[in-house]
């Protein structure tokens, strides 16, 4: 069904508006509880109730998510909401409702970023993406996206995107001090290659931090050669963001970027350490905007990336900014991956 046109200009019209207005109202409310509470108070472990940790500046989001869609739900013929924060992962509504006879799934990470907002270093964002309800949904079904900034206390500016399947995708800028908002143009980088451009692997956490790093410079290197002396050939940057990431790519800031955590739980293991904290569905589900705007994403075989739509699954992607970077890189990184056993 995630393919059926009649059914992504449904999800469009009635969905579209009020996912803006949810994402809206989570965007402002978190923006005013910084405004009015410390970071310290906002960084506080609040939980742990699936996917990841849940921060005090989550519950802010969690209690706007589900009284807006809680409110549409029946109109709309039922809602399977996914989201960390939720027990189990999910919750149908309305409430009591039972799941197979809903219409939507709705996979939510109402703040992706929160380590970085929390502390007020950077942007984080709101992500939503919606499904046909199935008995086993998944990335590749979600036919709406949308992805909203949620700027720093001192910042206001703030981008909103969003993308239906097949029907390109829209981006916004807001003044959201003065409630004003316009249409952006962004694009991901025409460049050839990586070189003089940011290109990296996400290594955020302790745990296999170093044998990341050591896959990273073997793939730069393989495509760049050894840096001349007192030169940097390329640069990262380490953006505590899924979504994040994902509007780098989509605005032209990044070239490649790879998330590759999951794969080294072996290493991991071997070590006797537990598994990382990976990306998760939730992280990925505004995929397909990135994919309408042009960005390239696969799985770290060069295959469709994809993934039940849950809050436990680990997820490692791929992101290029277009083809010729693609071709520069993906051999290199396909050969290290080999060459370490890793899949």
């Amino acid at each position: 069904m995630s393919g059926d046109r009649a059914f992504v200009e449904a999800a469009e019209r009635e969905l579209l508006p009020l996912v803006q207005r949810l994402h809206r109202r989570i965007r402002d409310a978190v923006v005013k509880a910084f405004r009015e509470r410390t970071s310290d108070e906002l960084a506080g472990v609040a939980g742990d109730d699936g996917g990841d940790t849940i921060y005090g500046i989550d519950r802010v989001s969690e209690e706007v998510l589900l009284e807006e869609l809680g409110a549409h739900a029946a109109a709309l013929g039922g809602l399977v909401l996914v989201a960390e924060g939720l027990p189990g992962g999910r919750v149908v509504l309305p409430r009591g409702r039972d799941a197979a006879s809903a219409r939507y799934v709705v996979i939510v990470d109402p703040i992706d970023g929160t380590r970085g907002l929390m502390y007020q270093k950077r942007s984080a964002w709101v992500l939503t993406g919606i499904a046909p309800n199935g008995p086993a949904p998944k990335l590749s079904d979600i036919v709406l996206a949308v992805q909203t900034e949620i700027p720093t206390v001192k910042q206001y500016l703030a981008d909103e995107l969003w993308a239906a399947r097949g029907r390109g995708f829209s981006a916004t800028r807001v003044d959201v001090l003065r409630g004003t908002s316009a249409p952006i143009t962004l694009g991901p980088s025409r460049a050839d290659g990586i070189a003089h451009g940011f290109a990296m692997l996400s290594r955020f956490f302790p745990g296999a931090r170093d044998a990341i790093a050591a896959l990273d410079e073997e793939i730069v290197r393989a495509v760049l050669g050894p840096p001349p002396a007192g030169r940097a050939l390329c640069f990262e940057d380490q953006y505590l963001s899924s979504g994040g990431q994902l509007y780098e790519l989509m605005a032209g800031h990044d070239r490649f970027t790879a998330d590759l955590r999951p794969l080294f739980d072996r290493l991991l293991a071997e070590r006797g350490e537990p598994k990382a904290l990976s990306c998760h569905p939730y992280d990925v589900c505004t995929l397909i905007i990135a994919e309408e705007a042009g960005v390239i994403v696969t799985a770290p075989d060069g295959g469709a990336l994809d993934a039940p739509l849950d809050v436990d699954t680990p997820v490692a992607w791929v992101g290029y900014a277009n083809e010729k970077i693609r071709a520069a890189v993906e051999p290199a990184l396909r050969a290290a991956l080999e060459r370490r056993g890793l899949k």
